[in-house]
Parts: C-alpha cells; sequence; structure tokens
C-alpha cells in the first residue's frame, strides 16, 4: 500500500503507513484504563493519534523521535481529523528518506541569512555595529539561528522557522522606522535579532521539535540575555577596553525581557520604551499572522469554508467558500 502523507488524510481513510511520532503521552480516562495520546508527523503536516487499551509495557519500546508504522483509520472529530491506532511500531530509518518526515522550511535559509547581514550592516553606532558582528561572527550561533524553529507547536514551527521570523520582522521594523523616524532604528533592529535568539539553546529539533532541559529552567528570554553579556564582553575586548552605551544596554535588555507585550503571556516586565513596544507588536503581529496563514493552509478539511476550533487561538478560521477554485 503506497504511503499517504498527512495532508492527503480524509475521513474514513484506512491507514497503513510509516510516520515519525513527534510526542507520545500516556493517559488515563476516567476508569483509569491507559491509552496512548500520539503525535505523528511528516513533511506535510502533522495529526493526533488515538490507540486505547494501551500499557506502559506494551509502549516503552516506542519513543518521541521514532519512525513508527501505523496501522488505524482516519476519523472526523469535532471538526478536526484524528487518526485511530489499531498497532504501531517502531521501524528502522534506514529505508526512509528523513526529510520526508521533517516540517520543511518556507523559504531558503541562505537568502534570509544574506538579508539580516544586509539590515544589520546598516546600523549607524559604531559600538552597535560592533555588537552586531559579535553575533554575526559567531559561527555556531549563526548556523543554530538558520537551523532553529520559531516554536514547538505555535508560529514558525520548522527547521530553518526562526531565521524566518527574525528576518520577516526586521523587514517590519526597517519600514516602520522611515514612518516613525524618531524610534532608535539601531537598537530596534538589534532587538528584533536578540528577543527569539535564547530560542537556538532554548529548543532542539533533531529530530524533534522539543524543549531543551535549559529551556524549560530558563526560558529564552533568560538564555538571550546571557547571549548579550557574552557579546558585549568580546565587544569590549574588540574596542579596546571601549563599552556599548550602558543606557543602550539597558534598553536592549529591556526589549528582550518585555516582548510578549504583559505579564500574563511571560514578559517579566511591561514594554516602556517606544522601541520595547513596537517589538512587541511587531513580534505579535507576525507571529500571529503566520498561524493563521499556516492553520487555513494546512487544514485538512478540504470541503469546508471554515477550519476547525483551534483552542490556541480560541477561534475557527474563515477559508472562504471560492478557495478551491481560486
Amino acid at each position: 500500500m503506497p504511503r499517504t502523507f498527512v495532508k492527503d488524510l480524509s475521513d474514513g481513510d484506512v491507514v497503513d503507513g510509516v510516520y515519525l511520532l513527534a510526542d507520545k503521552q500516556l493517559r488515563a480516562n476516567r476508569n483509569a484504563d491507559m491509552y496512548l495520546l500520539a503525535t505523528l508527523r511528516d513533511k506535510t503536516g502533522v495529526v493526533s493519534g488515538l490507540m486505547w487499551n494501551v500499557s506502559e509495557e506494551r509502549m516503552q519500546h516506542i519513543n518521541a523521535g521514532d519512525l513508527v508504522h501505523v496501522k488505524g483509520k482516519v476519523q472526523l472529530y469535532q471538526g478536526g481529523l484524528q487518526m485511530i491506532v489499531t498497532r504501531i511500531e517502531m521501524t528502522s530509518d534506514a529505508n526512509y528518506d528523513m526529510d520526508d518526515f521533517h516540517a520543511q522550511p518556507q523559504a531558503n535559509v541562505g537568502p534570509l541569512l544574506d538579508r539580516l547581514k544586509e539590515l544589520l550592516g546598516s546600523l549607524k553606532c559604531p559600538k552597535l555595529q560592533a555588537l552586531a558582528e559579535c553575533f554575526l561572527t559567531d559561527k555556531e550561533l549563526v548556523d543554530n539561528l538558520c537551523a532553529a524553529p520559531a516554536g514547538v507547536k505555535a508560529h514558525h514551527a520548522y527547521q530553518g522557522g526562526l531565521i524566518e521570523h527574525v528576518v520577516s520582522m526586521s523587514e517590519v521594523a526597517d519600514r516602520l522606522c522611515d514612518h516613525y523616524p524618531n524610534l532608535n532604528r539601531d537598537l530596534l533592529l538589534l532587538g528584533v535579532l536578540m528577543h527569539d535568539l535564547g530560542k537556538v539553546r532554548e529548543l532542539s529539533w533533531d529530530p524533534t521539535l522539543a524543549y531543551t532541559d535549559e529551556g524549560q529552567l530558563l526560558g529564552h528570554m533568560n538564555i538571550a540575555i546571557e547571549i548579550l553579556n557574552e557579546k558585549l564582553q568580546l565587544v569590549r575586548a574588540e574596542l579596546g577596553g571601549g563599552e556599548v552605551d550602558g543606557e543602550d544596554v539597558l534598553r536592549l535588555k529591556h526589549m528582550i525581557l518585555s516582548h510578549h507585550g504583559t505579564l500574563e503571556f511571560g514578559s517579566p516586565r511591561l514594554p516602556m520604551t517606544p522601541e520595547a513596544i513596537v517589538l512587541h507588536h511587531i513580534d505579535n503581529l507576525d507571529a500571529k499572522l503566520h498561524e493563521f496563514t499556516r492553520s487555513i493552509e494546512d487544514d485538512m478539511n478540504k470541503d469546508s469554508a471554515w477550519t476547525p476550533y483551534s483552542p490556541r487561538i480560541e477561534r475557527k478560521l474563515f477559508k472562504g467558500r471560492n478557495r478551491k477554485e481560486s
């Protein structure tokens, strides 16, 4: 039986194929019976799988990151598709192209990195320019920036997603500085670069998207502050003991710590500078627009004008009734 990609699954399909087990959770129902909640992935999308009446012993041979051979049936549930799994077994990855199982970047990261270097190369303040160079000449950091996702489940949740997010935000920031000339363009562009830079250590992406121990214990904001402090020491050495202006450093750190916008969304501080509030809104706009667009494009309910209700964004989205003909 030929393998069916996630995007091609439909209600009622009988499945006998191989997927990447992106997440594995054993849960108990009201009767204390165990069931498996599996997240199955390939390069075209993600589908949830449910397997009833399992045990820890029965499931201990498979783990997140494994390729698994799955048998089951697809069904429509609360407006979305899920798979009722009847059999799941680990399979060797030697016979498969792993690129078929990872979400693919939406753009080539090479041109994105070139554009990021171009924008940061246009900074006016020599000391902030030197700081930007300390980031861009760190090969390991730049390689991770180009490889990392921007999230695990929400926006830009695929390898290469982080630099795509950063460059998209940088383009918007550059345009806004033309319209609002009182903004400090140097600080805003550096803030865009650094706001999510901690995700290169907060997240792992080989083979599955997940949080590292450091990421769960510290979070990407604290990690980004650590990275910034490391680069400030390098700048000091390169400038022969010269320092980046202390207030500029405070403003950059504040932008990192406040970019989620509100305390309830994880910001230790509310935005309290013009650049910080602009950074927050650019970040939120780019993330939300990307999530809306991907939710519409990846929706497997091809005959519906609406996506299923999403608890994450607390709504369903209108795809349009003439979308198939466009």
